[in-house]
């Protein structure tokens, strides 16, 4: 394979955990006592998906692509960012190669929601579930995010060219 047919990219999310909103992670509702406070849905693995996507890409963020100060983008669906992350790739020659994420959340336990999260991902990027890796981890109760204070995700990305 050509080298200069592939490219990788990095993405990091992290929402802060509140009352009285929705939890969303991969496009999918998960029954918690908090949701992730953000502008959009505020679902951080689509984020930092999204932001790997671009940043293959070697374009700006999802908050270039998506501003917090556009009430179009209030209670965005964050399906849409990666609708829009992919369609970018697509009119630049790429496809999406395979994807790694790792979710790190104190609470709630995910590992039951990770399966339906792939389908999800699956249908989103147009891509195979066998090429897309999902985990999730706690943070051992250290710091912010051990204390239940938000939830992050990290995205790595391969593009392939044709």
């Amino acid at each position: 394979m050509n080298l200069s047919n592939i490219r990788i990219g990095h993405g990091f999310d992290l929402h802060r955990l509140v009352e009285n909103r929705k939890l969303i992670l991969g496009g999918i509702e998960i029954p918690h006592r908090l949701g992730l406070l953000g502008h959009s849905d505020a679902d951080c693995l689509l984020h930092a998906l999204a932001d790997s996507i671009l940043g293959a890409l070697a374009l700006p963020d999802i908050g270039h692509h998506f501003p917090d100060n556009d009430p179009a983008n209030q209670d965005l669906d964050s399906s849409m960012i990666i609708k829009k992350a992919v369609s970018l790739a697509k009119e630049r020659g790429y496809r999406v190669g395979n994807v790694d994420l790792t979710i790190i959340a104190q609470q709630p336990k995910l590992g039951s929601y990770l399966p339906k999260m792939r389908e999800n991902l699956s249908n989103l990027l147009d891509t195979p579930t066998d090429s897309i890796g999902l985990k999730a981890t706690t943070h051992e109760n250290i710091g912010s995010l051990g204390r239940e204070e938000g939830i992050a995700t990290h995205a790595v990305c391969l593009l392939i060219k044709g």
